[in-house]
């Protein structure tokens, strides 16, 4: 009997995630193979749940927007399975036998690939005939076992331009004002994110100046020196601090106490703090911006090269599930970066579940608070060309779906 297929989202969102399930959708409905094509909503709470939405009731129209559309169309979680409770492990595949499933999709990142590889072990377990096939996501580029992942060109691409014009901004003023810039971005363990900002030097040095990143212990006197220098030099600096932001005995320099269910502290007022620091031994005015969502859910200046490897991580992950895959994230691997060109695999999920990726040393300056031409050669193909979605009434026209269970 032909199969059905379910696919679901997980973690924090992008502006491409939608575009993998764009390919995830039309591979399954253009394959022959598969039967329906199902979508928990809210990720693995979804299923658990039986909250699934048929994607035979979408518009065609609707389902093409998915392509332009930022966020989750479908719903997110941070829900942490747990193998002592079994229980809901049972309530997920009393759902799959019931949709008949025998293909599972699930978009995420490093404890997204943690449920997907704890559900492919329990279908070992009880020899449930299901194809389990992980689709890589997160604006982090943290991800093991790809050279790097959806989400993470496009978010780096608004980083870069938002760093650029604030730099243009603070040094108009600088004259008798504002003398410091900072801009706080994303990043928990790893600091591809702030790094990717450094993107804005590619056509003219306006900033930034410098880099904060995790993997670097903060220094404050040789930090307060650099700025300091570099103020008296240009007459104004430009920072990037990323969020996770460790000092030399591994401690955040900030958060804000709480946690998810991954045992994730929630993250932020880094660059208050970076702020302050500088305004106390500096006497300098200084202006800090945390774009926060909105550096991973900006659709408008998602990025050609993004859309289409996330559409095709979607496509690859049905056609290696119909070759009989099984427990594999699909993986991009880059063959040269002039001309830039990637090729498509599978990493076990066992390899990629929980692990983190972090910036290589290669790809820090000696001093540890900037990104080296290396990083540069490797970052600016993730950027390039424009995939803007449609403008109608003045603003973007995403997808809107009716998501019939």
């Amino acid at each position: 009997m032909i199969k059905n297929a379910v696919y679901a989202q997980s973690g924090g969102v992008t502006s491409v995630i939608n575009a993998s399930a764009y390919g995830v959708i039309k591979k399954c409905f253009s394959c022959g193979e598969i039967g329906k094509v199902y979508v928990g909503l809210n990720g693995i709470n979804g299923i658990i749940g039986d909250d699934l939405a048929d994607m035979d009731c979408e518009e065609p129209y609707e389902i093409d927007l998915l392509k332009t559309t930022p966020a989750s169309a479908f719903g997110s979680c941070r829900r942490k399975l747990s193998e002592s409770h079994e229980d809901e492990f049972k309530k997920i595949f009393e759902v799959f036998s019931k949709y008949n499933i025998g293909y599972f999709f699930y978009n995420g990142g490093n404890d997204s690939m943690d449920t997907a590889n704890k559900i492919y072990n329990y279908s070992k377990k009880i020899g449930f005939d299901l194809s389990v096939i992980g689709i890589p996501k997160t604006i982090d580029n943290d991800l093991y076992g790809t050279d790097h992942s959806p989400g993470y060109g496009s978010s780096a691409k608004y980083l870069a331009t938002a760093i650029l014009e604030a730099s243009l901004d603070v040094k108009s003023m600088s004259a008798d004002s504002t003398k410091v810039f900072i801009l706080e971005t994303m990043g928990r363990h790893a600091g591809w994110l702030a790094a990717s900002a450094s993107l804005a030097r590619v056509n003219a040095n306006y900033g930034p100046h410098i880099v904060l990143i995790p993997e670097v212990p903060f220094n404050r006197e040789k930090f307060i020196t650099k700025v300091d220098n570099t103020v008296r030099r240009t007459g104004y600096c430009s920072i990037v601090v990323a969020e996770g932001l460790n000092d030399d005995k591994g401690n955040l320099v900030a958060h804000f106490g709480a946690t998810d269910s991954f045992g994730n502290k929630q993250l932020g007022g880094v660059g208050s703090t970076i702020s302050s620091i500088i305004s106390e031994e500096l006497k300098l005015k200084v202006h800090t911006a945390v774009p926060d969502y909105l550096q991973r859910s900006g659709g408008h200046l998602s990025c050609y090269t993004d859309v289409n490897e996330a559409v095709l991580v979607g496509s690859m992950a049905v056609h290696y599930a119909l070759q009989g895959k099984n427990g594999y994230m699909v993986s991009i691997n880059r063959i040269s970066d002039e001309p830039y060109y990637v090729t498509y695999d599978l990493v076990d999920l066992s390899e990629v579940a929980n692990n983190t990726k972090t910036i290589p040393n290669e790809f820090i300056t000696d001093d540890g608070m900037d990104v080296t031409t290396e990083f540069i050669k490797y970052a600016k193909p993730l950027i390039e060309g424009e995939y803007y979605p449609p403008i109608l009434n003045g603003t973007p026209r995403y997808a809107k779906l009716r998501l019939i269970r």
